[in-house]
């Protein structure tokens, strides 16, 4: 998956995350709210875990979901959890002739870099998600305990696999 593209999908799953953050979310209803392959949101998950900025409990009532609060969790961190290279790549060739081209473009190239980072690190996934319109249910105090029981997001016509059966999903 392209770069641009995991940030954005990591974005929009924490953002599902955050909206019910009590709730442990499958790779598979977070697959079908985002359209996507479940493998590619395990990825993205293994990813932000790593990061720590979510939790995952493996099992048939297992999910993922935030390890902070939306307020804490900016998008440069999820860049960074997401993505390891650079914004704008530089290519690998090199003559005589584009070489001076190319330390000019190296410096142009760092500094908006620089400056999209700090743009990125400005911007909480709680702020976003509020000038999207939605709201971000704070957890409540009991959730802080390690929950196994909370049911994952419901999709319509989502099939879910639990305890070895399957279901339709409700809403």
């Amino acid at each position: 998956m392209a770069a641009n593209l995991r940030f954005s999908t990591g974005i929009e799953a924490l953002a599902l995350m955050a909206t019910e953050p009590e709730k442990y979310h499958t790779s598979q209803a977070l697959a079908t709210v985002l359209a996507t392959n479940p493998v590619v949101v395990r990825r993205l998950l293994s990813a932000l875990s790593r990061a720590g900025l979510i939790t995952s409990v493996k099992g048939p009532s297992g999910g993922s979901r935030l390890a902070k609060s939306a307020k804490q969790i900016t998008l440069r961190d999820i860049y960074r959890a997401l993505d390891s290279g650079d914004l704008l790549h530089r290519g690998k060739h090199e003559s005589e002739e584009t070489r001076d081209l190319r330390k000019a473009m190296q410096s142009v190239f760092k500094k908006a870099q620089k400056r999209f980072e700090e743009e990125l690190d400005s911007t909480t996934l709680n702020q976003l998600i509020k000038k999207s319109g939605r709201k971000v249910t704070k957890p409540s105090r009991e959730s802080s305990k390690e929950d196994t029981t909370s049911e994952p997001i419901r999709v319509p016509g989502a099939v879910e696999v639990r305890k070895g059966r399957s279901e339709q999903g409700q809403v």
